[in-house]
């Protein structure tokens, strides 16, 4: 069932949305200055791909801590918050409210409510498949 559904997602929009995603990650590269969002924004692409079925776990419980999950994410995800991160999440709530709406729709606005919880903080966090 995931499959179907994570094919329907991609068919009806969100691979534009992981596209973007990726895009904005090769801009933050590009800039230098926005390197480290730029791993976050690639790993919320990642979750626009296939969302379905996909969880969103903290990178310490995968491999230990490192800087993304220290002091410094903190920190990184204050920024995130700041800057672009309350507007993003925002923005898949008012998606998750008008699909929820619909019963066709819940599934899918169920996904935006992840989506919104990784667009708030998503620096230490990777995407399990």
């Amino acid at each position: 069932m995931n499959v179907i559904l994570n094919l329907l997602w991609l068919l009806l929009g969100g691979w534009t949305t992981a596209l973007s995603w990726f895009t904005c990650s090769v801009f933050m590269v590009l800039s230098i200055v926005g390197i480290p969002w730029a791993r976050a924004a690639f790993n919320i692409g990642l979750l626009n791909l296939w969302p379905f079925g996909s969880k969103v776990v903290s990178r310490d419980r995968l491999n230990g801590p490192d800087l993304g999950t220290g002091p410094l994410g903190w920190v990184g995800n204050l920024l995130w918050f700041v800057f672009c991160g309350w507007w993003l999440a925002l923005i898949h709530l008012a998606w998750a409210l008008a699909l929820g709406l619909t019963l066709i729709g819940i599934p899918f606005a169920l996904q935006h409510l992840k989506l919104a919880g990784i667009s708030l903080a998503p620096i230490g966090k990777s995407i399990v498949f």
